[in-house]
């Protein structure tokens, strides 16, 4: 299981993926909302998303665990 994390603190903006979904590398998990620019966040790696940690509107520190995800 790997943690993704916020590269930024920032406010989760939108989530892009649910538990569940199948996703490629590259593929926006959710979008920070940082000093007014949008800043995706991505899937390091393919895999399966196991666990969404935060919500729309949750305030984020950087390098804080935002989703869990199983690489296939």
């Amino acid at each position: 299981m790997r943690e993704i994390r916020a590269e930024v603190s920032g406010t989760v903006w939108k989530i892009e993926a649910a538990a569940g979904d199948r996703l490629s590398a590259g593929d926006a998990v959710l979008i920070l909302e940082s000093m007014k620019m949008e800043i995706p966040v991505e899937a390091p790696s393919d895999g399966i998303v196991r666990e969404i940690l935060v919500k729309e509107g949750d305030l984020v520190e950087e390098d804080q665990p935002l989703a869990r995800m199983e690489t296939v």
